[in-house]
């Protein structure tokens, strides 16, 4: 294994944008040219009105994902891109569980597993039952496990979402920005030609 290999970890990398159509795709171009895959791919609204968040979680080293932020960037409706290691982020996932509903009656057993579990129920058919369950990945696998025995008929696992820890928000910058720069109407694209130290976090 190379001293590359052994340097890689998981990295979110959080891309700030304006709402356009093609840009996922553009981004996601960015990656598969150099053969780096996706673990997990969220697009939400963020903290600022007209303005929409990514959160991408690859498995690589610091290096490769400076260059890929510094290419992200370079896109025109992306406005700012940082990138933290999961210490340094606040992050969830969120797991769907089908069960028969018979077994679940059956077996007290399930029931007492989802509630140690933090599961809720989302669900009640007669035929089935769906529970909800939220955590890291190796909380919502660990689950997958426990369930298996019980004839678990689907299961279903959101993108990560993401905050990071030691940062006031991308918005408090585009406010300081604004105040350092009062009267000027431009687009929120050209923030970033206005360097690196406004956007630091």
């Amino acid at each position: 294994m190379s001293d590359q290999d052994n340097n890689k970890q998981e990295y979110n990398i959080t891309v700030y944008t304006e709402n356009q159509i093609g840009l996922l795709n553009r981004i996601a171009i960015i990656f598969t040219r150099r053969k780096i895959n996706i673990d997990s791919l969220n697009t939400s609204p963020s903290e600022i009105e007209s303005i929409h968040r990514f959160n991408i979680v690859i498995t690589e080293s610091e290096d490769v994902v400076r260059k890929l932020a510094r290419q992200i960037e370079k896109q025109i409706e992306v406005l700012k891109v940082y990138f933290h290691t999961n210490e340094d982020v606040i992050w969830q996932e969120l797991a769907l569980y089908k069960l028969s509903t018979d077994v679940i009656a059956e077996r007290v057993s399930v029931e007492r597993l989802l509630r140690e579990n933090g599961a809720r129920v989302v669900v009640i058919r007669k035929d089935y039952t769906v529970f909800e369950t939220t955590g890291h990945r190796e909380e919502t696998d660990n689950l997958i496990k426990i369930l298996q025995p019980y004839g678990l008929i689907e299961f279903v696992r959101s993108a990560r979402v993401a905050i990071i820890k030691d940062s006031e928000g991308f918005n408090s910058k585009l406010r300081e920005f604004e105040r350092l720069e009062p009267g000027e109407d431009v687009m929120e694209n050209k923030y970033l030609n206005k360097g690196q130290k406004v956007f630091s976090m």
